[in-house]
């Protein structure tokens, strides 16, 4: 069920971006990698067994099970048993939050996370306060979208039973200080959750290192399709199951597994780890200057990096441009498909919360772009990209 790997980070070419706009939003999904999809077609025809049932036809789909179960483990230095398989990173986030507030069996448990979180945190914390009696405590950020550790140690109590604080922010590519955060949690007998959606495929990430007890990882972050994802359940966490039934997923997620979504994750995680090898992350961070400093200079002065210049992904460039939004110069720039730090209800275009959330004035919040690179950037995309950009702001 392996994907071919033997030529390292070599990707080959993506059906879906040969004639199309320049593709720079990896953070929003990524393409499905070719040999992801080779690796997991054969478990969506012919290996169609239970993996739960005894006769020969499971045998396959068991073994594969067990292998993705593995590749996964492995990228994360995790065990295999600690890895448990969900339909989305969304499910993985409730499985750890709700399942481990309930099952703490605190009567008014506290809950600590921070204001640039996704919204399958924040809005989870939410339904915990209105259904479970949860306290729910919400860290600012500084100015670079970061998380200063004396807030947190400022939060902590005896009460607190989890912390949740992503890795590395969707919008800005911002790198929290999980290491750092955990160690405090522990220090006051809380729990550490980590998001690792963007960061997992995109940086090294070792859950022992970073010392977290609940790590979700998504698939259609790192080339695998939509639907594929994991939750890190550190080895002696008790956590509330989130689907009750018949016991697969070590109890927490019962029904029948998805061999094939299971294999694809594998599969990816594994060219995931021969790409670091290959020293990809680099490369990526090559070119992502290389779009900022084409950008810089044929807008001098107009171009602003939201967010750490040094403490983010190798991917991810978010900049404001001035004296245009966001949205109307990517609309001008037809040969890029990239994202804004707005959104758009009713006609109507809102700063990013992110952004707010930094303290970015309400135009530099409207004016930014998140350029997001990955597995098939080439530098003459970032040269057409720039060139587009570029253009489309200068005739503002």
């Amino acid at each position: 069920m392996d994907p071919d790997i033997h030529h390292g980070s070599y990707a080959p070419p993506h059906p879906g971006l040969g004639d199309g706009p320049v593709y720079l939003d990896y953070n929003a999904t990524t393409p499905v990698d070719p040999r992801v999809v080779q690796a997991m077609a054969p478990y969506l025809a012919g290996c169609f067994g239970n993996p739960s049932s005894s006769h020969a036809y499971a045998r396959t789909p068991r073994r594969a099970l067990a292998e993705a179960r593995g590749q996964v483990a492995e990228l994360i230095g995790a065990g295999p048993g600690e890895v448990v398989f969900t339909a989305s990173g969304s499910e993985a986030d409730l499985l750890a939050l709700r399942g481990a507030v309930l099952a703490a069996g605190r009567p008014r448990p506290h809950v600590i996370t921070q204001v640039t979180e996704h919204p399958a945190v924040l809005e989870t914390c939410r339904a915990l306060e209105r259904l479970h009696g949860a306290r729910v405590t919400v860290l600012p950020v500084d100015p670079y979208g970061l998380v200063e550790p004396a807030a947190l140690d400022a939060a902590l109590s005896e009460e607190t039973v989890l912390v949740s604080v992503m890795a590395a922010n969707n919008e800005t590519g911002a790198l929290q200080p999980v290491g750092e955060l955990a160690a405090l949690a522990h220090e006051h007998g809380a729990l550490f959750h980590c998001d690792a959606a963007q960061a997992v495929g995109r940086i090294p990430v070792d859950v022992r290192s970073l010392g977290v007890d609940l790590l979700t990882i998504v698939g259609h972050k790192m080339y695998a399709p939509k639907g594929a994802a994991a939750l890190y359940v550190r080895d002696g966490v008790e956590l509330e199951p989130v689907v009750y039934g018949g016991g697969q997923e070590g109890g927490l997620r019962a029904g029948t597994e998805n061999v094939a979504l299971a294999v694809a994750l594998g599969a990816a995680a594994r060219l995931t780890a021969a790409e670091f090898a290959d020293g990809v992350p680099d490369r990526l961070a090559t070119l992502r200057d290389d779009l900022h400093h084409r950008l810089a200079a044929m807008l001098p002065g107009r171009v602003h990096v939201n967010g750490p210049e040094r403490q983010r992904l190798p991917n991810t460039l978010n900049v404001s441009v001035d004296g245009i939004p966001g949205h109307a110069l990517l609309a001008a720039a037809d040969p890029v498909a990239a994202s804004t730090g707005s959104a758009c209800h009713s006609g109507t275009h809102t700063p990013s919360p992110v952004l707010t959330a930094m303290g970015l004035d309400p135009a530099r919040a409207l004016g930014a772009l998140r350029l997001s690179l990955g597995r098939w950037t080439t530098p003459e995309d970032i040269e057409t990209a720039a060139t587009a950009i570029g253009r489309a702001a200068t005739a503002r």
